[in-house]
């Protein structure tokens, strides 16, 4: 049977056939994967969140630090998102009269934990590590945006794997001056494991 089909791989006809039909389906494989991307790896998405929460406010006119809420980028592959209590440490006494701060007090009372809706996320398959960034100084807006600028935090920017390897191939744009870093790992279980 394989031998029939390495004589009808000398027809020319037949060669032809079979490249367009691996083009096909390569096309239709891309295609596929491009359109039927979840709202959530594209950019602009931005859920509902449980109360509102201003970025614009707490980290630009009150100039809070990304890491004081997002600790967790310096000691975790996640950066996480504060808890109730992180954000009551000031809350308990600031804004106390504004109805989402009374939401925020009553899940802090009854020991509850909100429900925020992550903005940022990445397939399954997908490793990152949020340490090795902070720690070379790509800042926090290089990925997620002006952050300080949104009263709605949105995702800055597609979560498609070349956006990544542009940055991974020519990493100087993102890192502060003076850093020795040239190239960062393009090997694909550097991100896939």
């Amino acid at each position: 049977m394989l031998e029939a089909f390495w004589q009808a791989l000398r027809d020319p006809v037949v060669r032809v056939v079979c490249a367009a039909t691996a083009v096909c389906v390569v096309l239709v494989v891309v295609f596929v994967g491009w359109f039927t991307q979840p709202d959530r790896l594209a950019r602009g998405f931005a859920p509902t969140q449980p109360i509102p929460f201003s970025h614009r406010l707490h980290a630009g006119s009150l100039a809070i630090p990304c890491l004081h809420c997002h600790s967790g980028a310096e000691k975790s592959r996640a950066a996480g998102i504060p808890s109730v209590e992180e954000c009551m440490g000031c809350h308990r006494v600031t804004k106390t009269d504004s109805p989402s701060i009374q939401k925020l007090a009553a899940v802090w009372k009854s020991g509850g934990v909100l429900a925020w809706k992550r903005v940022h996320s990445l397939p399954s398959h997908v490793f990152f590590d949020h340490r090795p960034h902070v720690l070379a100084g790509v800042a926090c807006q290089t990925c997620h945006g002006p952050v300080q600028e949104m009263a709605v935090i949105s995702q800055h920017m597609s979560l498609r794997m070349g956006n990544c390897l542009a940055c991974h191939r020519d990493p100087r744009p993102a890192l502060p001056a003076g850093s020795t870093i040239v190239r960062a790992p393009e090997n694909c279980n550097a991100c896939h494991r």
